[in-house]
């Protein structure tokens, strides 16, 4: 019985085409963050389970995909190490073990592949790239600007349009819960459901509230402020709690500075981010074509400590890069990156030769490789890979010191010597 072919559930093959679109998109948000002064940094695609458990919430440690132990411990289904979950908490690891080694504050961005056990589902993957930006070591709110300011150029960079910024607090949810009463038993359970107001409306929030054990009057109360002016009513009960006033101060201090950078973002008071380290602010950028977030972050400052370094200020955020692309579309099907091919009707030993000289003045070229001498099989190929030009090279050429050139979209074709062949491609192909 043969295997199955097909790539486990929750993940994906990526052909040639999707690859190289995948890694154009990669090398753009590289750029961008670097511009912005962040620093790459790569760790590995596994931690120690301990590093991971508890950081997540209870949700998050169910959906860790964990490694057995090995050798003589295999059969007792323990497990100490897990495949990354996000990029955070690997990056509080290693301030934590190598902070003294860094500038302070450290600022980093990285783009890597992470794993979660989740249900497979449109759009949702076990495997998917993450792409953050971090700055560890800063208390400043310039730094939690400065992560949705290059968050923001990223989305652009990528050709993005149609994306808002949504901002909380913390403290301002803390408040909330205060400001309505609400038992603290119940503020996971209250904010979980008022983070779903986008979705599924007020009467929607209003029944699961119902449903996680909230009592009529607070369920009420919110119910009627969530309508028109939502974010005023809202603003006036967290306003009246100790905790709310710190929490409203940080979210109107962010917005002053992005408003001053030309960054428009909006306070939305349910906002309440799911991963438990966050502290201070916290942000999602929606867009109106996806019915979740697109990029999302938050102040962690407590969670470099819990690791073993020191209690370290931190902040970053995350674009869903796989979501991001999904609304970009499918882009051109055809493979992209071959300028020129090499045919070889003159033997394959010249056909690598003039492949070299060509590859060394700088465009990408291939020696054709197949088993088949004729020039149509090889021309057909060409097209396949989408090649600008091939070379024909047969004996008479060789013999001559000459190279015919084929631009395979216009089908034209000349003779000309190999010291003139540089100056000829340039016009086809471009600078090399």
């Amino acid at each position: 019985m043969s295997a199955d072919a097909n790539p486990p559930a929750g993940t994906r093959d990526f052909l040639p085409a999707e690859a190289a679109r995948r890694a154009d998109v990669f090398a753009t948000v590289r750029a961008t963050f670097e511009r912005h002064g962040f620093a790459p940094l790569e760790t590995p695609a596994f931690e120690r389970l301990d590093v991971l458990t508890g950081k997540y919430g209870d949700e998050g440690d169910q959906l860790m995909f964990k490694i057995l132990r090995r050798g003589i411990h295999e059969e007792s289904g323990e497990a100490d190490l897990a495949l990354r979950y996000d990029l955070t908490v690997p990056l509080a690891r290693v301030v934590a073990r190598y902070g003294s080694q860094l500038p302070t504050p450290f600022r980093r961005y990285q783009v890597a592949p992470v794993w979660r056990a989740d249900r497979p589902a449109k759009g949702r993957f076990r495997e998917f790239v993450q792409c953050d930006v971090d700055t560890i070591g800063s208390d400043s709110l310039v730094a939690d600007a400065s992560t949705l300011m290059a968050i923001h150029d990223v989305l652009s960079a990528l050709g993005l349009a149609g994306f808002r910024f949504q901002l909380n607090s913390r403290s301002a949810l803390k408040g909330l819960i205060e400001g309505y009463g609400i038992d603290a038993s119940l503020e996971g359970d209250t904010l979980v459901a008022l983070d779903k107001l986008e979705k599924v409306g007020v009467d929607g929030v209003a029944e699961e509230l119902r449903e996680r054990g909230l009592d009529a009057s607070n369920v009420q109360a919110l119910a009627s402020d969530l309508g028109e002016d939502a974010a005023g009513h809202l603003r006036e009960r967290i306003a009246a709690t100790e905790a709310g006033q710190v929490g409203l101060g940080e979210v109107d201090a962010l917005l002053d500075l992005l408003d001053g950078a030309e960054l428009t973002a909006e306070f939305t008071p349910t906002l309440a981010r799911g991963l438990g380290y966050y502290t201070g602010p916290i942000f999602e950028v929606v867009h109106d074509e996806l019915g979740s977030s697109i990029a999302a972050g938050g102040r962690y400052d407590g969670l470099v400590g819990t690791l073993g370094g020191p209690d370290t200020p931190a902040c970053g955020g995350s674009v869903g890069l796989e979501r991001v692309l999904a609304i970009l579309g499918d882009g051109d099907d055809a493979p992209s990156g071959l300028d020129v091919l090499v045919t070889t009707l003159g033997g394959d030993a010249a056909a690598l030769a003039l492949a070299n000289r060509v590859r060394a003045l700088g465009w990408s070229t291939e020696a054709w490789t197949g088993s088949s001498g004729k020039l149509g099989t090889q021309l057909k190929y060409a097209d396949r890979r989408a090649a600008v030009v091939a070379l024909i090279q047969g004996e008479q050429e060789l013999a001559a010191g000459t190279v015919t050139v084929k631009h395979l979209s216009s089908g034209d074709q000349q003779t000309v010597g190999l010291d003139d062949l540089a100056d000829h491609l340039r016009p086809l192909l471009g600078p090399s």
